[in-house]
């Protein structure tokens, strides 16, 4: 069982950003920028290309939701995505809104205190 699976099934807690009958997105607890958010099928799959087409399809459709509510709320150039899957086993997408290309190199990252992550969800959600 996945992190992840483990987040889905509540037994670890998250700053959720919204959630279907299929797919979370949370934000990253150890993010490259502020609002770093992770996408994930609820569905434990290990590799993007090993899910069914539609449950892929309805991911992207789910994650462009989600990158278009950070846009809102995250002043950026605009919002990377990235699908890498080495650090989890279990299908995730990356949305990071990004100013330049170092951003996305998951080299360098920010630190966010749990009032600024809480209050971070909260306006994000309001944007979606």
């Amino acid at each position: 069982m996945s992190i992840f699976t483990k987040i889905i099934n509540g037994e670890i807690p998250c700053y959720k950003i919204a959630e279907d009958t299929n797919f979370i997105a949370f934000l990253d607890i150890n993010p490259n920028a502020k609002g770093h958010t992770l996408c994930v099928p609820k569905k434990e799959v290990n590799r993007l290309l090993e899910m069914d087409e539609d449950l892929y399809l309805r991911l992207m459709k789910f994650s462009r939701k989600v990158g278009l509510a950070l846009e809102k709320t995250i002043p950026c150039n605009r919002v990377g995505m990235a699908v890498i899957g080495l650090e989890v086993p279990h299908v995730h997408v990356h949305l990071i809104p990004i100013n330049e290309m170092r951003d996305m190199t998951f080299k360098h990252k920010v630190s966010l205190t749990e009032d600024e992550f809480i209050a971070l969800a909260e306006a994000i959600k309001e944007n979606l």
